[in-house]
């Protein structure tokens, strides 16, 4: 009896011994699963934002040549006119608010937009950067430099007269106040700190204010020229960090996203370690007599259930099961935070935005063709007030599965990343200062319409807007220019379109309208709203409009349409009075 009670026992211990193996194997397999996604997509929207930090500091650059192939310079030393075009633009330019300078191939000054003295000296270690990138033919980014207490960045591009750089500009960026630190401020996030870090280890724009200007730590600088999104390991004021880091971007600059280890995957680790003693604590127990061996078992299979419940409560992303019609019929507890509802029971098609629908019905149909087929997408999903989030799912056939039998879809919500990218996409088509569309948008909108039909171009320039911008200021000079896109605007039809160009030109296109249409009433339309007095500050403002017309044929080529129209506009600008301004 004793023999068999023993053996009985033996034998309850190999089994909980090897469910409890089991068990801790399969926790650590998950984890490792959970870990590896986690990190996959932290590295995947470091690479996004990555992008989009690049994609701005070339709109910079981008607005810098805009400049230079929109205002020929003298490229004279001291030469006045190329100093006032340089203040003009400087007041104006929505990036190089500290200033400009001319300078020869050798980086010695010619003109400046203020004293010579107020800028960094040619011979700083952060210039090295961009002239590396000039010397290859692309715009220069240097690196952040201090002039007068003053955090710089500098954007450089050649002057090109023929076919050879002349001189360069230098355009100058000042980090506490650029765009791209007021747009992380924005998304300021308790949890991590993201950053924008020269080659030399300088932050130069970061979602924490007070680390602007600093270095980062020696373990972040080490990575900084890596071409891709890698985890670095660190220690901070006795933290433990780890920052994902994203290097390549012009000028040697590099994309950091930093946070404690604790709060990038301490939830997973402790939720495992804490599962694992569990077990470990039931193997003990198991040892005591067959009479418990029951109880045991069912123990460890509700923990089992619990730890997977809690893992997917606190993980960040929604982990969800449809049935093969669609209908959700598990969705963790991440989604009813996110979302606002339960959504078990609901058709997935019913929450996706109207007109990504169709598309995911199509792709859902394929996948439940192919066994374990896997689609990612990016969908705007309804929450329970009304409004849509963008999600990035990762849906995969699993109907062939018994322990799931359904299609698992797991979602990261990328909002943040999508609005970024968005705005970015617009800035880079409009004028910042009217919100119209710029140059380069008007010039693809002009081309479409050429393709298939007749245009009508209208160049606009404003008489008597110098006095105004020279007399009341740049900040009255702006108003102004506000206030006549909207009268310009509510004299058009809703195919039309109005872009500023440049200063205080305004082109209008009017598709449909070709030669031999007449376009006198719309002139005089649009001059007599621009001749009817503006209230600027207190002040009666009165301007005119010199506008010239270029009839367009289809097929016509847009930029020799549009060179037409600004010679038909200078025609007529050179034949009429300019009006005068009255103060109020």
């Amino acid at each position: 009896m004793r023999l068999r009670s023993w053996l009985v026992v033996g034998i309850s211990v190999v089994l909980l011994l090897a469910i409890g193996g089991v068990g801790i194997f399969m926790n650590r397999s998950a984890l490792d699963a959970v870990e590896k996604v986690h990190r996959d997509d932290s590295r995947a929207l470091a690479t996004n934002n990555a992008g989009l930090a690049g994609q701005l500091l070339r709109v910079s650059a981008k607005e810098l040549n805009d400049f230079v192939m929109g205002h020929p310079l003298s490229l004279s030393e001291g030469d006045d006119g190329d100093t006032a075009a340089l203040a003009e633009y400087a007041d104006k330019s929505s990036y190089f608010t500290y200033g400009l300078v001319l300078t020869d191939l050798v980086g010695n000054p010619l003109n400046a937009s203020k004293a010579v003295n107020m800028f960094p000296d040619p011979a700083s270690v952060g210039f090295r950067p961009l002239i590396s990138s000039l010397a290859l033919g692309e715009p220069g980014f240097s690196s952040i430099m201090t002039v007068k207490d003053t955090l710089v960045q500098a954007v450089a591009v050649p002057i090109v007269v023929g076919s050879q750089p002349a001189a360069l500009l230098y355009g100058f960026i000042p980090v506490v106040k650029s765009q791209l630190q007021a747009y992380l401020l924005k998304l300021n996030d308790a949890s991590h700190v993201s950053m924008l870090v020269d080659s030399a280890g300088t932050v130069g724009a970061s979602s924490d204010a007070a680390r602007v200007g600093s270095l980062a730590d020696p373990a972040i600088i080490a990575r900084l020229g890596t071409q891709e999104s890698i985890l670095v390991t660190y220690s901070e004021n006795g933290h433990s960090m780890i920052a994902t880091v994203h290097g390549g971007l012009p000028g040697g600059w590099a994309y950091v996203r930093t946070q404690t280890t604790a709060t990038f995957d301490g939830p997973m680790r402790n939720r495992s370690l804490t599962t694992s003693l569990a077990l470990l604590t039931m193997l003990l127990v198991g040892v005591a007599g067959v009479a418990v061996l029951g109880y045991r078992s069912q123990l460890v299979r509700r923990r089992a259930e619990e730890r997977f419940s809690a893992l997917v409560e606190h993980a960040p992303d929604v982990v969800t099961v449809l049935d093969a019609d669609g209908r959700v019929v598990y969705a963790s507890p991440s989604g009813s935070r996110i979302l606002g509802f339960v959504a078990v029971g609901s058709s997935v098609f019913d929450l996706i935005h109207p007109e990504e629908r169709d598309q995911v019905r199509t792709r859902f149909a394929a996948l439940l063709h192919e066994k374990g087929g896997l689609e990612r997408m990016q969908v705007r999903v309804r929450q329970s007030d009304g409004n849509h989030r963008w999600f990035d799912f990762t849906a995969s056939n699993q109907l062939h599965n018994a322990a799931l039998d359904g299609v698992v879809i797991n979602a990261r919500d990328i909002t943040d990343s999508r609005e970024m990218q968005d705005r970015l996409a617009h800035d880079a088509h409009h004028d910042p200062l009217t919100g119209l569309p710029n140059r380069r948008r008007l010039h693809e909108r002009l081309a479409d319409s050429l393709r298939a039909s007749p245009v009508a171009v209208l160049f606009v320039d404003l008489d008597g807007f110098k006095p105004v911008n020279d007399e009341l200021g740049h900040e009255a000079g702006d108003e102004l220019l506000r206030q006549v896109s909207a009268r310009l605007a509510a004299c058009l039809r809703p195919c039309d379109v109005l872009a500023r160009v440049g200063g205080d030109e305004f082109v209008l296109l009017l598709p449909g309208v070709g030669p031999g249409d007449d376009t006198s009433a719309l002139i005089e339309r649009l001059q007599e709203a621009v001749g009817v007095s503006f209230e600027i500050d207190g002040h009666e403002v009165r301007i005119g409009a010199s506008i010239g017309v270029h009839l367009a044929g289809p097929g016509e080529q847009p930029d020799a349409v549009l060179r037409n129209a600004d010679e038909a506009m200078y025609a007529v600008k050179h034949g009429s009075d300019r009006p005068g301004r009255h103060r109020a």
